[in-house]
């Protein structure tokens, strides 16, 4: 899920903590005193910490040089790599930096990553964090955060579902602020300034990318969006004039070999340890199951659920796993209803996939539900399908009859998807890369998003790019 902080340009997840000016000495707060606590929190609704020494390095490196370019400015920081497929960056009060790996992926040069954690650590020095979060309970972001990932209530599933966490944010002043803090940064650690326009291009692509995939309507995406924080147009405008005071571009290291290398095999998309999506199919080898959602939806494999959306956003869907209780029957469980305020009826016993199976009808106050659950031993796999204006009957049933178990061969060869490199030859344009991504989603999109290609742009011979592939 895309579930972004403010090194996009839409509502921010979690803390992302940043800075202003002048040379301001840290004060103890709550919120730095439950750091800790909450580092922990963020590894457990985060996936935890993805171990990729080589891209950890060079963050390293990246962190260090900004220190010593920092003016005294900028202290310790310890970066945090999470098992995450969100383009999403952030960091805590006490210095803890944190950025996805789905952010490493998108990022094509030493200068541009250079710029997301200079922006992170700018907040940090600035404290903008900490005057934020004071005025929250201790630990509440956080808490929240982790509650709605991992809990059960229908309305979250729905909230999830549209990727439409937005639980903290900084100012819009002060996202600005941090850009240009970052810019000069940067550009005094001997990166490229530009690095920052070309990072929140792609960061606005990707985003376009992303929802154009979900066919958003407009008013969608103003859910998605702070009406306070800048846009990326804006960001990309501010820090493009603060990167030519500096001056011509050209100047500054922007490293692209040594990044792409760095990230060369790094994990892209679901965890498969959650299950895999491949298109409208989900396939997962720990549970050794599988589904193809109705036409139409987009999925999300999240942490102990599956989440999806119709493209005119008229449906949802989750599906889940539960365990029976000591003599709870299907039924019994079933007619008891899992979700809060709706009422179950019309329970029929039906046979999926050689497994004892019930479909139901949920009527809500705006929505209809076809409620389905499939034994497997004392293991119930639940699937909801959430209609606003109609039965889903129809594609509730289709869902079902595609739910199958997977043979033990089927289950070894669900892999992850990897980002690869991989040197252009002479005649290699966006078509020909993308044809070696063949269980991606609109692939040729996908290879000009990840490689700051702009539409009609060609490849360079030699030139290495970055593909997704087993």
């Amino acid at each position: 899920m895309l579930l972004v902080a403010c090194t996009s340009d839409q509502s921010p997840l979690l803390p992302s903590q940043g800075a202003t000016d002048g040379e301001i000495a840290p004060r103890v707060s709550t919120v730095q005193r439950a750091s800790e606590s909450e580092h922990q929190r963020l590894l457990s609704a985060f996936g935890g910490e993805y171990r990729a020494p080589k891209a950890r390095a060079v963050l390293d490196e990246v962190v260090q040089r900004l220190s010593k370019a920092g003016e005294g400015q900028i202290g310790s920081y310890e970066i945090t790599i999470l098992n995450s497929p969100a383009v999403n960056a952030f960091a805590l009060p006490n210095g803890r930096l944190y950025v996805t790996r789905g952010l490493l992926a998108l990022a094509n040069d030493t200068a541009e990553i250079a710029s997301v954690l200079a922006h992170e650590i700018a907040h940090v020095t600035a404290q903008h964090a900490v005057e934020r979060a004071e005025r929250e309970l201790e630990s509440a972001l956080v808490s929240q955060v982790v509650s709605q990932v991992l809990k059960d209530p229908a309305q979250g599933a729905a909230v999830q579902a549209g990727s439409k966490l937005s639980l903290a944010k900084f100012s819009r002043q002060q996202e600005l602020t941090a850009d240009q803090i970052s810019v000069r940064n940067i550009s005094r650690a001997g990166y490229d300034p530009y690095g920052a326009g070309r990072f929140l291009a792609a960061l606005g692509r990707n985003t376009a990318f992303r929802s154009s995939g979900q066919n958003q309507s407009s008013d969608d995406k103003r859910l998605d969006m702070l009406s306070s924080h800048p846009q990326t147009p804006e960001r990309i405008a501010a820090v493009t004039a603060a990167a030519r005071q500096i001056g011509a571009p050209g100047i500054g290291e922007r490293d692209a070999g040594r990044w792409l290398s760095a990230i060369d095999g790094i994990a892209y998309g679901d965890d498969p340890r959650d299950g895999v999506v491949r298109g409208r199919q989900y396939l997962n080898s720990a549970l050794r199951i599988g589904f193809t959602a109705p036409e139409g939806f987009g999925l999300e494999a999240a942490r102990d659920m599956v989440i999806g959306v119709s493209a005119n956003g008229t449906q949802a869907l989750r599906f889940d796993s539960v365990s029976l209780k000591a003599g709870q029957t299907l039924q019994s469980y079933v007619a008891a209803g899992w979700i809060d305020g709706v009422e179950t009826t019309a329970i029929e016993s039906l046979d999926i996939a050689g497994q004892p199976a019930v479909i139901a009808v949920g009527k809500g106050t705006d929505w209809t539900f076809r409620l389905a659950a499939v034994q497997a031993g004392n293991r119930v796999y639940r699937f909801i399908l959430a209609a606003r204006g109609g039965d889903p009957e129809r594609p509730m049933r289709a869902l079902l009859s595609s739910f199958r178990v997977l043979s033990a061969e089927e289950a070894h060869t669900v892999k992850p998807m990897q980002v690869r490199t991989v040197a252009a030859a002479a005649d290699d344009t966006p078509a020909t890369m993308a044809a070696r991504m063949p269980d991606q989603e609109r692939a040729r999109e996908l290879f000009m998003v990840l490689n700051g290609i702009e539409r009609g742009g060609a490849l360079t011979p030699g030139q290495r790019y970055k593909i997704i592939a087993e």
